[in-house]
């Protein structure tokens, strides 16, 4: 970690990271020192990294194995490693607030972890900024670690054997009738994660909560959302928040495994805004991690 230039940027977690170029092949050393940055410290920001799509893949196949788009398996039945957020398409056009792709991407605005609705859930994401709105556009985030620390011993206690089921169709219903196609739905059934994860590399517990679960296994369904809707608003709390404004040529890793995020939204009818985005994939079932 010593080639690593790290300014810490919250005291939950999350950290802004210089002295390296991410763009180009690295060595061993440097790929493993970043893995225990993003474990250390679940967020980081990578400044000034000019990337294409064949950079930003490579790098994501260093850290890991590169995650299929859920979308565009669903929708189009192929696979492909990139999602794109902002309102840009491949033409170089720009959609506005009123178009269906817009409206979708609202469910972005919810707290969330990406692809927690999947068998293997998502271990990180990795996003590229290349044109930001001058106003909003900004991601937030919070720790689940710090969250679950927060708690009393009692309620660590029960939230620890519980077991959430995350469902894509009942997360993305939010944003508006039909705005998951059939195809889409045939693919992502409803899935059973637990509440609590730990982290295999520093033994730290954190909760696995979010807008894609929609109750808990075992509960009535009023006491499931009660515990639900409890445990994100005690997690996102102002001071827990990271705030991030995106810059062109930032390169940020998210831990899917412990933070939740969520957009703060921008006028589509005014400004460009063009990122694109990877996954790195999990190692297992969160039910076959070790507890």
């Amino acid at each position: 970690m010593s080639d690593l230039h790290i300014e810490k940027l919250h005291p939950d977690f999350g950290a802004r990271i210089t002295g390296v170029d991410i763009t180009v092949a690295l060595a061993p050393e440097t790929v493993q020192a970043i893995n225990a940055a993003i474990d250390e410290y679940s967020f980081v920001c990578f400044p000034n990294q000019p990337f294409d799509d064949e950079k930003h893949l490579a790098f994501t196949q260093a850290l890991g194995a590169a995650e299929p788009s859920h979308v565009a398996l669903g929708e189009e039945g192929k696979i492909e490693y990139f999602g794109t957020i902002g309102n840009v398409q491949a033409d170089g056009t720009t959609i506005g607030n009123d178009h269906k792709k817009t409206r979708f991407l609202t469910g972005n605005n919810m707290w969330h972890t990406d692809a927690s609705f999947k068998p293997v859930p998502a271990k990180l994401s990795i996003m590229a900024a290349y044109q930001c709105p001058a106003e909003g556009a900004e991601t937030l985030f919070v720790s689940n670690r710090a969250a679950y620390d927060r708690l009393s011993a009692d309620m660590q206690a029960k939230v620890d054997a519980l077991v959430g089921v995350h469902d894509y169709v009942f997360s993305r219903s939010k944003v508006g009738k039909g705005a998951v196609s059939p195809g889409m739905a045939k693919t992502l059934p409803p899935v059973h994660q637990r509440l609590v994860r730990r982290n295999p590399a520093n033994g730290r517990k954190n909760l696995f909560i979010g807008s894609h679960v929609r109750t808990i296994e075992g509960m009535e369904e009023a006491e499931a959302r009660q515990l639900l809707d409890g445990l994100v608003e005690h997690a996102v709390q102002p001071d827990a928040i990271l705030t991030h404004a995106w810059q062109p040529h930032d390169l940020v890793i998210w831990d899917n495994r412990c933070l939740l995020h969520r957009g703060a939204g921008y006028d589509a009818d005014r400004f460009r805004r063009y990122m694109r985005q990877t996954r790195v994939s999990g190692d297992s079932p969160s039910l076959e991690e070790a507890d």
